[in-house]
Formats: structure tokens, C-alpha cells, sequence
């Protein structure tokens, strides 16, 4: 039987078959709104859906209308929302000690240093808690080992980065990034952080045979908010290689790619190859606290003395006890395994759309995209987003003709099957 056919087996609710597209914004989500514009800063546009609580892989907004969630808070929410073990080790651990800063041990930084470190195999881990402050605490460990065991000359350590790159909006991060947007009106920037295209191993080697002060290269293994952009086979393994060759730290950014949300643990396994940092975030906590990590082997780590670097909630016990029950989450309920599953069966639903706007899915695992051609009919990724949205689909638009679709990993075949039908229905009325 076609894949087209399957949905109609679904058992889909009368709400979910029945929903008019561009309803009308209740007068309780748009004060929610007004008052956010009001007092709010304007870096963010979001879709003008305001929720309230989270199930699963499910959202519901304020007035109670429910949403499949293809988004996860940009992969955040692996495990899905309020998960119960991971729920359960944030209320216990709140109730006892959240926050001591590191000028005195905690009790439970010890196990969960013990445990992460075990998991991916480094030797030491070092806590930070968002994303973007990962991704700073690599480069200055990048840096410090190219003066102390590279012996490259005080103030010339280079980092490479790849164009299209996203790993935050630190002045750091803007620095290291090709985006107008990151860019224009924030500068001067930091020297030393120079671009090669990515994907492309002969740039690379270039790159590093021109400069011998490169202390590392960073990257991700996917680049998500470029637009789910695939690097070819091999790219991966040839990194390894050629950081190996030139004596440069490789540093993978697996903030969106790792804890199984490709389909292995990290995104870097599929071909089997170790990094010298990796840079974990989002998922690391399940969503419920910020909680960031690098890990790196002692003769990286260990370069970086006391005073040299931290963070007042860095290791705090809180953030610590819900990175633990994350990390037992992932690894006991196989969500490896389900994210591959559930990714190859949402690539082939997607795939067998018959729509002539929608020109390319690609992805692995369950971090997909789907590319939109406004040229058929002047619509946009952005409309097609407002109209899964009023179909009961939240996703984002990303790099304008993109749709990122990075639903929680415990997601079921029939909640793929029921999203599959959901953007067929809504992309063939909307490029019809």
C-alpha cells in the first residue's frame, strides 16, 4: 500500500481532521502577546501561538487547544516534555539544595562528572549551563592548549570555523559566524576565528597548511540552523584525520546533533570517529534547566586552572541531579534506536508528498528539513509554518525557504504517520 495511504487509517481525532486553517487569535493568547511586545525586547519573532503546558510530544496552548511539537525547543526536549524521571530528579533535588557556586562541593556534581564522562569517554567534563557558554569554554581551551602543549606564540592561536555556522549570539559566536545578521552592527569582533566552506575536506587541509597556529576546528556534525545542511559521507572521518595530521583539536558542536537525536548517541558515531572536545547542551537536561557540558581528555582540560574559568550555576547540584536522569533517559528507553526508526519512516512519508513546492527533504535520524519553493506560488516556509500551525503542527522556519522538523524523540509511528498527513494536507492547499 502507498505510504499516502496510510494516514487514512490513522485514528485521528474530529478536532484534528475538522480544524479551519487561520483561525482567529482568542483574545487571551493575543493579550499574552501584546503584553510580551509591550514590555519585551524584539529579538525574537515567534508564530503567534502561546502555550501553556507540555505532554509528551504534545503542547497545548492557552486556550487549550492541542499541538504536535516538531520543534523541541530547537532539540532541547529529547525526552519529551515533563518527563516524569527527569521531572522527578528536578523536584527532589530542588526541595534539598539548588545552588551552592563552586566555591564549596556539592554532593552530587561528583556522580554526575563520574557519569558523563563515562558515557561518551573522556576523561573530564567541564559544567557550564547553556549552549553558547559551551561553545566559549571550547575555545578557550582550544587556545590555551595551542600555548601550552601546541607551543604556538602568545596571541596568534587560531580556531576554524565553518561558514554557516550557529552555535549562539555571543559576541564570540558572532565573530566566528558568515551570517549578515550576526554581523552587522554588533563589531569589532575577535581576531583569530577564520572561515573554510563547509563540508569541503580540500579547504580545510588548505586552511590548515597555510596556518601552523591553528589550535582547532569547530563544527557540527549537522548544521541545524543553516537549514538541516547534510556534509557528504566521509566528511566526518576526514576531519579526524586531518586534525590528526596538523596536531589541531577537533571540537564537534553536538549541542543540537548529539543525545540521540540522529539516531545514535552522538551525531559524530555515524562515522565512527572520536572527537578531542565535544560540546553537549539542550537535551543534556532534558529541557527543564539550562545545562551544558564540554568534555575533553586531562591533557586539553587540564590546561584551564583554578580562576581561569567557571560560572556561578555551572555543576550546580540542580542542574547536575536533572543532567543525570537525562542521561538514564536516553540510554535506558533507547532513544536512539526510536529517533532512527521514526526518523526513516518521517523521510519516507515525506518523500512520497506529491506537492511541487516542496523540492528536497533531507535529514538523519530525527533532525529533518524540508525545502520550500516560493517561486510556485509566492508562499513561503513561513506560510506553510502558520498552516501546520492551524492544523495543529508546530514547527520554524529557518533560512527562509527551510522547514526544520525535530519532533521529541519518544514520538510513536502513528504521531509520525498523523504529522505526515497533517503536512500533506496543508502544503497542497496552500501551493495548490
Amino acid at each position: 500500500m502507498p505510504f499516502t495511504h496510510w494516514p487514512r487509517r490513522l485514528k485521528l481525532s474530529a478536532r484534528a481532521l475538522t480544524l479551519a486553517p487561520h483561525r482567529t487569535i482568542s483574545s487571551r493568547s493575543s493579550a499574552c502577546i501584546a503584553l510580551e511586545e509591550k514590555h519585551g525586547a524584539k529579538n525574537y519573532k515567534p508564530l503567534s501561538v502561546v502555550l501553556e503546558r507540555g505532554q509528551g510530544v504534545h503542547v497545548w496552548d492557552v486556550d487549550g487547544t492541542r499541538y504536535l511539537d516538531f520543534l523541541s525547543a530547537y532539540s532541547a526536549i529529547n525526552q519529551g516534555h515533563a518527563h516524569p524521571k527527569i521531572l522527578a530528579a528536578l523536584e527532589n533535588q530542588a526541595a534539598k539544595l539548588s545552588l551552592t557556586s563552586r566555591a564549596f562541593h556539592n554532593n552530587v556534581l561528583g556522580e554526575y562528572a563520574k557519569l558523563v564522562t563515562e558515557f561518551f569517554g573522556f576523561d573530564r567534563v567541564l559544567p557550564m549551563n547553556t549552549g553558547v557558554e559551551g561553545g566559549e569554554t571550547a575555545i578557550k581551551l582550544a587556545r590555551r592548549w595551542g600555548y601550552d602543549v601546541k607551543g604556538i606564540p602568545e596571541n596568534q592561536a587560531t580556531v576554524l570555523f565553518c561558514e554557516g555556522n550557529f552555535w549562539g549570539r555571543s559576541l564570540s559566536a558572532c565573530a566566528s559566524s558568515s551570517d549578515p545578521s550576526c554581523r552587522k552592527g554588533f563589531g569589532p569582533f575577535m581576531s583569530h576565528m577564520d572561515l573554510v566552506p563547509y563540508g569541503d575536506l580540500a579547504s580545510l587541509e588548505a586552511a590548515l597548511v597555510a596556518n601552523p597556529y591553528v589550535a582547532g576546528f569547530m563544527f557540527e556534525p549537522i548544521q541545524g540552523e543553516a537549514g538541516v545542511v547534510m556534509p557528504p559521507d566521509g566528511y566526518l572521518a576526514g576531519v579526524r584525520a586531518l586534525c590528526t595530521q596538523h596536531n589541531v583539536l577537533m571540537i564537534a558542536d553536538e549541542v543540537q546533533t548529539g543525545l540521540c537525536r540522529t539516531g545514535t548517541m552522538l551525531a559524530v558515531d555515524h562515522e565512527g570517529i572520536k572527537p578531542d572536545m565535544v560540546i553537549l547542551g539542550k537535551a543534556l537536561s532534558g529541557g527543564m534547566y539550562p545545562v551544558s557540558a564540554v568534555l575533553a581528555n586531562d591533557e586539553v582540560m587540564l590546561t584551564i586552572q583554578p580562576g581561569e574559568h567557571g560560572s556561578t550555576y555551572g555543576g550546580n547540584p540542580l542542574g547536575s541531579a536533572v543532567a543525570i536522569a537525562s542521561l538514564h533517559v536516553l540510554r535506558d528507553e533507547a532513544l536512539a534506536d526510536n529517533a532512527r526508526n521514526m526518523g526513516e519512516l518521517l523521510r519516507e512519508g515525506l518523500n512520497a508528498i506529491c506537492c511541487r513546492a516542496i523540492t528536497n527533504v533531507r535529514g538523519r535520524g530525527l533532525l529533518n528539513a524540508i525545502e520550500v519553493d516560493p517561486s510556485v506560488n509566492g508562499k513561503t516556509a513561513s506560510d506553510l509554518c502558520n498552516a501546520l500551525k492551524d492544523a495543529g503542527l508546530l514547527a520554524k522556519p529557518t533560512q527562509d525557504h527551510t522547514i526544520r522538523l525535530a519532533p521529541p524523540l519518544i514520538i510513536k509511528a502513528d504521531q509520525v504517520k498523523e504529522a505526515i498527513w497533517i503536512i500533506e494536507r496543508e502544503a497542497k492547499k496552500l501551493f495548490a
